[in-house]
């Protein structure tokens, strides 16, 4: 069964940093682009970073140069290093998973990253 764990969210103060995992099960890394993606109180949810099969990654200009996106395929994990902090940074981050082949998606439970004084 294909699963997505995150976890790594909580309070931080602005300029701090937070790093959130994406554990998968049930697939392999190398068939799937994997997405962060987050969504604050009245929002809608954005793509944040994505890394794909191949390596290639994209970022939202909101986070470029503070974000990275990694991904370790021996511990099946994807990760978001996440520096300079800022309130806007505020949301639940979901992990997505897309199949190369499908196009079908899976998403995980959402792990809560807020930032405030």
């Amino acid at each position: 069964q294909l699963q997505l764990v995150e976890s790594g969210g909580g309070l931080v103060q602005p300029g701090g940093s937070l790093r959130l995992s994406c554990a998968v099960s049930g697939f392999t890394l190398d068939d799937y682009s994997i997405g962060w993606f987050r969504q604050a109180p009245g929002k809608q949810r954005e793509l944040v970073a994505s890394i794909r099969s191949g390596g290639g990654t994209n970022y939202v200009d909101s986070v470029k140069g503070r974000f990275t996106i990694s991904r370790d395929n021996a511990k099946n994990t994807v990760y978001l290093q996440m520096n300079g902090l800022k309130p806007e940074d505020t949301a639940v981050y979901y992990c997505n998973a897309r199949s190369k082949w499908t196009g079908s998606d899976y998403w995980g439970q959402g792990t809560q990253v807020t930032v405030s004084s």
